[in-house]
Formats: structure tokens, C-alpha cells, sequence
């Protein structure tokens, strides 16, 4: 368990499924609690980390699409989901957690994004698009960030990174219609995304402007 000492709100089953996250985020992953490393849900991120570049190296030899791949893709995508459960139901939230599970989301969407790209199997302008969104949230957050801003990801984020990532997933399994059409979903998802961030941000640097 964490040790903080703090009553947590009752494990329901909207909660255990990551329906319910209300109140305020646990304290061990906030900016000034320890990284907490050896943790069940930090393994499960390792993990998926280390099935990234294999993902990469199957699909590349197999020449884009190919079920293993996809298997793997797989694999990784829903083990974000693992480590979410392991981690309201152990307690073990941490700091490295909370840093380590976006970052690794990026890696996988980038790494489908370069297999789908190579080998062509999903229209390039969707890619592309989805390229300049990633770029967009990667400046933007790093200027928020600079200026003090809370990001945490809202819920058009949430459901829009499963199309995203299941349009790329669906590409590298073959189908490509289907994943256009999947990936259009998320890419809109997403952009929706960006102007609510683009949105909490303003008003947070309004209010500390405010306030000084």
C-alpha cells in the first residue's frame, strides 16, 4: 500500500475501471513526492516500454502489416490499462508512474505511426496530421509547464487516444479502410483535446498573473 496515511476513496467498480476519477489525483504522484520505482504498475510500464522496439523490429521485417506485430501493438496499448488497475488496486501509485505511462502512450503512437507511414498503410495526410498534434502537444506542454500550469489529461484525450491507437493498430493488421476511419475519429478526439488544454492553461496562467 502507499503509506501516505490518507483515506482513498472506496474501490467501486466505476472506479476499478477508470470510470470514476474524481477527487483530487493521489499525492504520491504529485511534482514533489519520491519516484517510488519498485511498484507492480511501474513493471507493467517497464514492460510495455521494452515491447515497443520489438513491435518496431517485427514490423519492419514483416514489411508493415503483420499479425504478430498488431499482436504486440496490442499488447502494449492495453497494458496502460493494466497498470491503471494494478495501481488502484495494490495502492501503489508513484511519481515515475505518473511520468512514465504518457510518455510511453507517445512512444507507441509514434512507433505506429512510423510503421504505418513507411509501408504506406493508411493515408499519409492522416499521419501527418496526427504528427503536427503530437508536435503541437509537446511545445505547447513544455511552455505550460515552464509557466507553472497543472496539465492533466481530460476526458476528449482519454477516448480519443483508443481510436487513434486502434486506427493504427486495425492499419498494421491490414485493414485499411476500417483504420482510416479510426483514425479520423481519434485525430478529431484529439484536437478537441489540445483546445481544452490549450483552454485550462489560459485560465491557470490568468489566475496566477491574478494573483501576483
Amino acid at each position: 500500500m502507499s503509506g501516505s496515511g490518507e483515506k482513498r476513496p472506496p474501490l467501486t467498480l466505476r472506479r476499478f475501471a477508470g470510470l470514476d476519477r474524481s477527487g483530487p489525483p493521489p499525492p504520491e504522484t504529485l511534482a514533489d513526492a519520491p519516484l517510488r520505482p519498485f511498484t507492480i504498475p511501474n513493471a507493467i510500464g517497464l514492460v510495455r516500454l521494452i515491447l515497443i522496439p520489438a513491435f518496431l523490429v517485427v514490423a519492419w521485417n514483416a514489411g508493415g502489416a503483420s499479425y504478430t506485430a498488431a499482436a504486440i501493438y496490442a499488447v502494449v496499448a492495453w497494458g496502460d490499462y493494466a497498470d491503471g488497475i494494478a495501481a488502484r488496486v495494490t495502492g501503489q501509485y508513484s511519481r515515475l508512474g505518473a511520468m512514465l505511462d504518457p510518455v510511453i502512450d507517445r512512444l507507441l503512437v509514434i512507433a505506429g505511426i512510423v510503421v504505418c507511414w513507411r509501408f504506406e498503410l493508411v493515408p499519409i495526410a492522416l499521419l501527418a496530421a496526427l504528427v503536427a498534434r503530437e508536435l503541437l502537444m509537446l511545445v505547447g506542454g513544455s511552455f505550460a509547464l515552464r509557466r507553472g500550469v497543472r496539465l492533466e489529461i481530460n476526458w476528449w484525450g482519454r477516448w480519443g487516444v483508443w481510436p487513434a491507437m486502434g486506427g493504427l493498430f486495425l492499419a498494421i493488421c491490414g485493414a485499411e479502410p476500417a483504420a482510416t476511419i479510426m483514425l479520423a475519429i481519434g485525430l478529431v478526439l484529439l484536437v478537441i483535446a489540445s483546445i481544452e488544454y490549450y483552454r485550462s492553461a489560459r485560465v491557470q496562467i490568468a489566475e496566477r498573473t491574478a494573483s501576483t
